[in-house]
């Protein structure tokens, strides 16, 4: 039956409705308080552009019925995120936005990043726009709460680790914390998070003042030195609104069929931060159902839903059962004005001008497009390249040689994609062109390997670290460096990739087969954007030579102290990772590290403080 006869026999009730393509792919996700007229009226009457060409790719058209018009707005929620429509409004790559995860189920909570929200009983707090926020968030509450950080394994051992003896933990995995003192300290990182900071304060205080009345000096030092820290954090946070109230506020950016939304969040009448998040699927719909779109996928899955929601727009008829259900999420009445004046409108005009800064960035990244392009007609490649990746290697005198992978993804930096390699082969030789080779035919070996163990079902994609392959190699250096580049890849049967070199000072780009260096405009965006991968590569590969450097003199330093052996060498190096750390390292802080006892720990200490042992 063709979908438009199969609509008319829709029944007259609230539900979702999916739209499929020929290979039964899900196209659209919608909701409807009448299933049969709003999905009629995409086959009937004046149609845009989008909808025609979405009834055009319709092979088939289904509906669930639902008991009421929020439960259509919470199984449309559930749908959108599981199929990913082509014709939604979506956040772009929602799946890889990062959450901070407390784990309230667990008798002694920890927190950490997570990608992945499975139904454990844990809370989450995001999403954060990139994994930077939740570690600085993770590494101010370890400073605040000295909550355990171990994983289960660890934990099991029953052996307090460093952190319990510098004080960042109450050590739980020894069994001497009062549970309850535990729990409590975990609710205050809840409010933390909740940005409930009056609630936090007030709390704090009162257990300080009730142990310096029981006489627990030691216990009360103790809480005001956690009352003052929290109020130092407190103090830099912008204050937003007298009334010290809790509510977001949301703005759009939107630049074609690509868009972003600023939530900025207002807790206790402070700012505490601003969330960017991207989406796709935007053309030719207006603010109403981009805004309605992004809340219920953003507060589907929020840790904390606000008692109020400033919007810049209102949301049409969608307006009261987004209220509705957001109200039975948070369990109260949640409010979604539109402010007219006064210093509402000034929060949303504040989330509007961060919103004009995301646009102005949106744009940019449309240039660093167009500069794909013209980089892939100057170097002749088939289409534009997403994914570029740069070596180089750097060495003193071929001592502690190291050779480094940079990534670019859309024209911008991957850091978490970046790794590096110890070369083996020319170890104590100074040999560029050997060492090039070696680390090139490292990586794309990895990448046949994991390809390998992915087809046999041994390795998930998601896992994998070198199986994604580029669409550019750019290696720094000349025509040596770019004749052992290629060597490694015809052997390891990855002679498909486009590989360039880039020489510093002349700046000229070469390409296999020829003799003479490719004409690429001195003033062109493809040749900026080459020099910019270039140059990242050789930060990266300086800044990682040092480091090994100093691990290297670090290690050599502990040979020289007796009592230290490997296993104790390993344990430092790992506990302490700089020269100066190590030196900083109180004997007590030494002592705590897994191996080292006192004796040994002593020795450490006056080594590196010109001490002369007994």
């Amino acid at each position: 039956m063709e979908p438009v006869e199969k609509a008319k026999h829709f029944p007259d009730k609230p539900g979702v409705y999916l739209f499929r393509g020929a290979r039964g792919e899900v196209l659209y996700v919608g909701k409807a308080v009448s299933l049969k007229n709003r999905v009629r009226s995409y086959f009937t009457g004046a149609r845009s552009d989008k909808v025609q060409a979405l009834v055009g790719k319709t092979r088939d058209v289904e509906c669930l019925v639902t008991g009421s018009e929020i439960e259509a707005l919470i199984l449309e929620s559930n749908l959108i995120k599981e199929h990913r429509p082509r014709y939604n409004v979506v956040l772009k790559d929602d799946k890889s936005y990062p959450y901070l995860k407390v784990t309230v189920q667990e008798d002694y909570p920890r927190t950490f990043l997570t990608r992945t929200q499975p139904r454990d009983g844990a809370r989450y707090f995001g999403p954060y726009p990139g994994a930077a926020a939740v570690h600085e968030t993770v590494r101010l509450l370890r400073k605040l709460f000295p909550l355990r950080s171990c994983r289960p394994t660890r934990f099991r051992q029953q052996r307090p680790c460093l952190n319990h003896h510098i004080g960042r933990c109450l050590g739980p995995c020894s069994g001497t914390v009062d549970p309850e003192r535990y729990r409590a300290m975990v609710q205050e990182v809840l409010l933390f998070l909740e940005g409930r900071h009056a609630e936090l304060v007030r709390g704090l205080t009162r257990k300080m003042a009730a142990a310096a009345a029981n006489l627990e000096f030691e216990r009360a030092a103790e809480l005001r030195d956690q009352l003052r820290a929290v109020e130092q954090v407190l103090a830099r946070q912008s204050i937003v609104s007298p009334g010290r109230e809790d509510r977001d506020v949301v703005a759009l950016a939107r630049d074609g069929n690509r868009g972003r939304a600023v939530v900025l969040e207002i807790r206790d009448g402070k700012l505490l931060g601003r969330h960017i998040l991207d989406l796709q699927g935007i053309a030719e719909r207006s603010d109403a159902e981009v805004l309605a779109a992004f809340l219920k996928q953003y507060y589907r899955e929020a840790g904390f839903i606000p008692p109020e929601v400033l919007l810049p727009a209102p949301l049409g008829e969608e307006q009261g059962v987004i209220a509705e259900w957001l109200g039975l999420r948070r369990q109260a009445r949640v409010r979604l004005p539109v402010p007219r004046r006064g210093r509402k409108l000034e929060l949303v005009r504040l989330a509007e001008q961060n919103a004009a800064e995301a646009r102005v960035q949106m744009e940019f990244e449309r240039d660093a497009g167009e500069a794909l392009a013209e980089l892939a007609a100057v170097l002749g490649l088939e289409r534009a390249p997403a994914r570029l990746e740069g070596y180089d290697i750097s060495n003193i005198q071929g001592a502690h040689t190291v050779g480094v992978m940079v990534v670019f993804e859309d024209s911008r930096p991957a850091p978490a994609e970046y790794r590096q390699f110890r070369v083996r082969e020319t170890a104590g030789a100074p040999n560029d062109f050997a060492a090039m080779r070696e680390v090139v035919a490292r990586r794309f070996t990895r990448a046949r390997e994991e390809g390998e163990l992915i087809d046999t079902g041994r390795l998930s994609s998601r896992d994998a670290r070198f199986y994604r392959l580029p669409d550019l190699v750019l290696i720094d250096g000349g025509k040596g460096q770019l004749s052992a580049a290629l060597e490694a890849l015809r052997e390891t049967g990855f002679q498909a990739v486009p590989v360039f070199a880039l020489a510093k000072e002349e700046e000229k780009v070469y390409a296999p087969g020829r003799s003479a260096p490719v004409p690429v405009p001195p003033d062109s965006q493809a040749l900026f954007l080459l020099q910019h991968l270039r140059d990242e590569a050789h930060r990266f590969a300086v800044g990682t030579h040092r480091r090994t450097r100093s691990r290297e003199s670090l290690r050599s330093l502990l040979e020289e102290i007796d009592g230290i052996g490997p296993a104790r060498r390993r344990a430092l190096q790992k506990a302490f990772p700089s020269l100066d750390a190590l030196k900083g390292a109180t004997p007590a802080e030494l002592a705590a590290v897994p191996s080292m006892n006192r004796k040994a720990a002593q020795a450490v200490y006056d080594y590196f403080h010109d001490a002369p042992a007994e």
